[in-house]
């Protein structure tokens, strides 16, 4: 199985200084949705974290062994067992469990990161921040029913977290519980009502309900808070398709691949212009 992607890996790594983003993932959903959905592919999500994460152990080695993570993760991985046989405790337990993620095993990460979790005396966030990236882990592996248990848990410890929230409806929705899904960005939205990302994931799950009207409410609001949102323009280009608008969908797409052509969004929307082309709508 190929190494994790450098930009998903520096995520893990800042999990000990401020500053990371989010990502979200579903199948039939947002494109960074569909990245997560398959087994470590171009664009592997950022984990969530929140702007200052917790940590989980303090010290020079812990810094050090994270900071190997997106260059040399093998490294990082003997690191972590020469210091988890000294009594390196949690900070080596999680390096080791990010290494096995980077070096291209999340479902073995995703386990320890789990195990690590529900064993460790951490502050309660800390621990919600790891159940978290297991969660982020099992859906690189393809495992959204793993993925949002791990959710789950950490939302028993952190209830509250909209990022949370939103990795649990990006499982619920990769196994097709739009209900499930729509229910936990709702909560999302009340904490946070701009956030675009969680938006763009209920209008997704709405259309995969075959509630268009209030798909389209969801996306023009994403739209209005971002209007260069890759993602919120391939969703509104799908939806303006299903109801017969082929040169509104085309514009959408258009603009979601000029403005980020490296993009998953992107080249989803390559695709679906690729089908526009190819003659009756397949969606």
């Amino acid at each position: 199985m190929p190494s994790v992607g450098p930009s998903a890996l520096l995520a893990l790594a800042l999990l000990a200084s401020p500053g990371a983003g989010v990502a979200l993932a579903e199948d039939q959903g947002p494109a960074a949705a569909q990245a997560a959905a398959a087994p470590n592919g171009a664009g592997d999500p950022a984990l969530p974290v929140p702007p200052v994460p917790p940590r989980v152990a303090n010290g020079a080695d812990y810094e050090a062994c994270l900071a190997m993570l997106s260059d040399d993760p093998q490294g990082a991985e003997s690191f972590a067992e020469v210091w988890a046989a000294k009594g390196g405790g949690d900070g080596a337990a999680h390096c080791r469990a990010l290494a096995e993620i980077a070096l291209g095993s999340p479902e073995a990460g995703a386990a320890q990161l789990d195990t690590l979790a529900a064993a460790s005396t951490a502050p309660q966030a800390a621990r919600a921040m790891i159940f978290g990236q297991a969660e982020e882990a099992w859906m690189m592996a393809s495992a959204p029913a793993r993925a949002f248990d791990s959710a789950t848990r950490a939302l028993a410890l952190k209830p509250d977290d909209a990022d949370l929230l939103i990795a649990r409806a990006t499982a619920a929705m990769a196994m097709g519980g739009y209900a499930d899904a729509i229910e936990d960005l709702n909560r999302a939205l009340e904490i946070d009502p701009r956030r675009a990302d969680a938006l763009v994931l209920r209008g997704s799950a709405w259309r995969s309900a075959g509630k268009l009207d209030l798909a389209a409410a969801d996306i023009d609001h994403a739209i209005d808070i971002d209007p260069d949102d890759p993602e919120a323009l391939l969703e509104r280009g799908i939806l303006r398709q299903r109801r017969g608008d082929r040169s509104g969908a085309r514009a959408d797409w258009e603009r979601a691949i000029d403005l980020d052509p490296d993009s998953d969004a992107a080249a989803l929307a390559q695709q679906d212009l690729a089908l526009l082309d190819a003659g009756p709508d397949r969606r």
